[in-house]
């Protein structure tokens, strides 16, 4: 199981929001680069880093950080938020970026979803982001009448290589993830599959792992050193 930092970006700061609410959000640093050098001297192979800004207004507003973050840092680097088309995936990719998230594309165009998986393979993942069992997106601003356990059955099926999960209720809230809806999920598919949200003890890294979950995104616990990233590798 591979252990992602998160990173996401707000007018190039380091924030955390708290159930997706724009009007909770926590800035942690002024300096994201600084941090995910931090990351990597911990023992980091990857990072998971969101432009929020870029999620609530449907294009990217932080691609000049990411793509210095990317280079500098020679981590592996999977980027979400405002991309919904395939000029900014292939933009993205060419910047250096192993893998794209598409979340708001992938429920609003699935032709295009499927589009991408076909053209780009395993350097497309999507991201359910799970509100009182529907999808959400735009930035979490909204819900789709999506079914969250058949939207990820038919990521499978066409394709889809990663899906990164998110429970939104967990997000940010240090009150521990999802587990039931993790093991569910591994019962079910048999895409690759990312735990997010909530993940804020070094047991429920352990519990997830032992599921045969393939990633965890740790975010607002490492920020709060409630996790030690290098204990959690380790694991």
């Amino acid at each position: 199981m591979i252990i992602y930092p998160a990173i996401d970006l707000y007018k190039g700061k380091a924030v955390r929001l708290k159930r997706g609410d724009y009007a909770q959000m926590t800035i942690y640093s002024d300096d994201p680069l600084s941090v995910a050098h931090d990351f990597k001297k911990s023992g980091a192979t990857a990072l998971h880093i969101v432009d929020l800004e870029g999620a609530r207004d449907g294009e990217p507003k932080n691609f000049d950080l990411i793509k210095t973050i990317t280079a500098e840092t020679g981590l592996f680097v999977q980027v979400g938020g405002g991309i919904r088309t395939s000029e900014t995936i292939d933009k993205y990719i060419k910047s250096g970026v192993k893998r794209v998230i598409l979340s708001t594309a992938a429920i609003s165009e699935p032709g295009f979803l499927h589009n991408m998986v076909i053209e780009y393979g395993d350097a497309i993942a999507v991201s359910a982001d799970l509100k009182d069992g529907f999808v959400a997106i735009k930035g979490w601003t909204e819900v789709s009448n999506k079914e969250a356990l058949t939207f990820c059955e038919e990521l499978d099926k066409i394709g889809v290589k990663t899906l990164i999960c998110t429970d939104i209720s967990k997000d940010g809230m240090q009150c521990g993830s999802n587990i039931e809806l993790y093991r569910t999920l591994r019962k079910r598919l048999k895409i690759a599959l990312i735990a997010s949200g909530g993940v804020s003890t070094i047991e429920e890294i352990k519990t997830l792992s032992k599921l045969g979950m393939d990633g965890a995104i740790l975010g607002r616990a490492l920020y709060e050193k409630e996790i030690d990233l290098k204990e959690a590798l380790t694991i």
